[in-house]
């Protein structure tokens, strides 16, 4: 067998530096909004109120940014388009606590080294302007105001073979207004133009707000408000919650280092406004926009049992912490960080959405029926703002899933009903609006104060009065808006989950020793099962008594439930049994409660809930009606599914062609 031939032998040599700058742009600049990007990056770090692009073909052709910030001094324009050139860092110090948006300083030389680029700036106190080629090093006056302008032509024209990898124009322009509508969404003090061919095809005005909002202050959550309108429509702020979750006082993360408390605040859209793609998720790290696992996962998994298959979430989020804390030089484009304590940010970021979604949408749309149109969306305004902020307002230290203690059980039988067949009077298991204000001797009062039910009067509930119920399966309500429709049993499920998921929470501090608290049956249900049952209810018999529920062989082929959770005692024990049981099959671990007790509590929730054809009293119907106000996440069922919707009295006079 011949041996291999050997390729003759390199000698090792330095790159020029014209190919080194070109392979750096290769992973720079991917296309001319990469360009976008790291330009006006640069006029914000200079201090711009007003950011103008222009393109033509695209990008491909033109990219010209304009900006009002401090501009150059001609003594530096020389050194501009030198690599790693910079006056944003100086030290390892500054590198490790980045407060602008550029850093690295080779943008510029790498833009330069694959187009034909320009710079024409006037510095602030200076008299005159000056234009440098960045081809052939020429510096000369020229008229300008205060600021700067890049202009970079024919892209990628000393790199052909990259220019065939580029789309259409109309792609290519597309990429580059989401490149500024990220700028935007973060700084709604300064005012962004985008033109293409001579036409504005985008603008965003300044939001009016003098104050420097790179680290978000709360004073501009108003211009944020506007902005986002502005950005993303004002069907976005008209179904979106504003977030808001401040750690106390200093932190200190897994190794002992102490920073500033950290922030996380913006706008998440209600479950309904979820959408096919992830289009509308912006994440923020101290107003650099970022794309990042840990707080995608974050803001996904608080709307894990809210949103309806696979549906996606609709967000703003703005994180703020100390820069120290947070890496942003590990991606060349810089839209990836990495955490120094990532579990802190990802509990940061879940709960503050939790806790935004928790409170039930019913009471703000009777605080505010009128929605607002067009420039007149403030916050105050918005249709999401609490009615009843002393008694629904969460705090950091209450669990997101603790609900009123004044309030007791609703409890349905889970089996259709019989003709003329009547439920028991839940005006006796549930306190009425008016003796729910005044607890019983021995009860504790409500951690949120006097339920709001308990301060309104019959017209102002916030899902109204019970009408009817309509082929056993909805319930219609009056509200001061029009006509309330609720589907009962995605209703009670909510409720019956949210109480289980309390309860859990609070049945002990070790979660290895957790119990639902259960109720044993006089009669014990037995039913037939299956040896993969039968070899279930044994295997884990812990797990279900964690559950609250005790299942024992009554004979080989025979199980008997002996006791159910308190809160499902008047549910089907054996339906119950059945869907637990199930669950515990797919799972086949001893630690299924630790992984999956949601789920599980979910499954009992489902089977404990009010079934479809049971007939309810107008009693029975206020009463679920009055829960579901003040029942965290009771605008959609476990599933996902919405529980109530609004048909108003404008809605109705249209089908009747009232006023015409």
């Amino acid at each position: 067998m011949n041996a291999p031939t050997l390729p003759p032998r390199r000698p090792i040599r330095e790159l020029p530096d014209t190919l080194i700058s070109q392979i750096a742009a290769g992973e720079v600049v991917e296309r001319p909004a990469s360009v976008v990007r790291e330009l006006v990056d640069n006029a914000l770090d200079a201090g711009a109120r007003q950011v103008t692009v222009r393109l033509l073909a695209g990008g491909v052709r033109l990219i010209a940014v304009e900006d009002d910030g401090m501009g150059i001094l001609p003594g530096e324009l020389p050194i501009a388009f030198k690599r790693h050139a910079t006056s944003k860092i100086g030290n390892l110090q500054d590198l490790e606590s980045v407060v602008t948006m550029g850093f690295r300083g080779e943008a510029l030389a790498a833009i330069n080294s694959i187009a034909d680029c320009a710079i024409l700036s006037r510095a602030s106190g200076q008299t005159e302007a000056f234009l440098l080629d960045g081809r052939t090093g020429e510096l000369r006056p020229v008229a300008r105001a205060q600021g700067t302008t890049v202009e970079v032509k024919e892209l990628f024209y000393s790199t052909p073979a990259r220019r065939k990898f580029l789309k259409t124009d109309a792609t290519e322009l597309a990429h580059c207004i989401e490149a500024v509508r990220r700028h935007a969404l973060a700084r709604p003090d300064v005012g962004f133009a985008i033109w293409h061919e001579g036409k504005v095809v985008e603008q965003w005005r300044a939001c009016g707000t003098d104050s420097d909002v790179t680290a978000l202050p709360s004073q501009t959550q108003d211009a944020l408000d506007r902005r986002l309108a502005d950005v993303l429509g004002t069907d976005f702020l008209a179904r979106s919650i504003a977030v808001d979750w401040s750690s106390s006082g200093d932190r200190h993360d897994s190794f002992g280092t102490a920073g500033r408390p950290m922030r996380v605040w913006g706008r998440v859209g209600i479950p309904d406004a979820a959408r096919s793609r992830p289009d509308q998720q912006y994440c923020y790290v101290n107003g650099r926009f970022v794309r990042d696992k840990v707080l995608s996962h974050a803001a996904r998994s608080a709307f894990e049992d809210v949103l309806h298959g696979q549906r996606q979430p609709v967000y703003a989020l703005y994180l703020e912490m100390d820069p120290t804390r947070v890496d942003v030089n590990v991606h060349p484009t810089k839209i990836e960080v990495r955490f120094r304590d990532s579990r802190e940010v990802h509990q940061a970021v879940r709960h503050a959405t939790e806790n935004a979604l928790a409170t039930p949408r019913a009471q703000a749309e009777t605080a505010n029926p009128a929605r607002p149109q067009g420039d007149d969306i403030t916050p105050a305004s918005t249709p999401f703002a609490p009615r009843w902020t002393h008694a629904l307002q969460p705090t950091p230290t209450r669990p997101a899933s603790v609900l009123y203690s004044d309030q007791r059980p609703m409890a349905f039988h889970a089996q259709e009903s019989q003709p003329g067949q009547r439920v028991s009077d839940l005006a006796a298991l549930w306190q009425s609006p008016a003796q729910a204000s005044a607890p019983a001797a021995g009860e504790a009062s409500s951690p949120w104060g006097a339920s709001p039910a308990a301060t309104l009067a019959q017209g102002e509930w916030p899902l109204g009065r019970a009408l009817a119920q309509l082929q056993g399966i909805y319930i219609l309500a009056e509200s001061a808006q029009g006509l309330v429709v609720v589907d009962m049993h995605a209703a009670h499920e909510r409720i019956v989950y949210e109480r289980l998921k309390s309860q859990w929470a609070s049945a002990a501090d070790d979660p290895s020793t957790r119990r639902l608290a259960s109720q044993p049956l006089l009669i014990p249900a037995t039913f037939a099962c299956t040896d993969a049952e039968a070899a279930c209810a044994e295997a884990h018999a812990d797990t279900l008594q964690a559950l609250g529920l005790e299942i024992s062989a009554f004979s080989p082929r025979t199980l008997a439930v002996r006791a159910v959770p308190t809160t499902l005692a008047q549910g089907d024990p054996v339906e119950l049994a059945r869907s637990v049981l199930a669950e515990l099959e797919q799972h086949e671990a001893s630690t299924v409660v630790q992984r999956a007790h949601n789920e599980l509590l979910a499954t009992m929730a489902c089977h404990g809930a009010v079934r479809a054809n049971r007939r309810l009293t107008l009693d029975e119907m206020n009463a679920l009606l009055r829960q579901m106000e003040h029942t965290e996440r009771s605008d959609q069922c476990n599933h996902g599914r919405p529980t109530w919707r609004t048909i108003s009295v404008a809605d109705l006079d249209k089908l009747f062609m009232r006023g015409r």
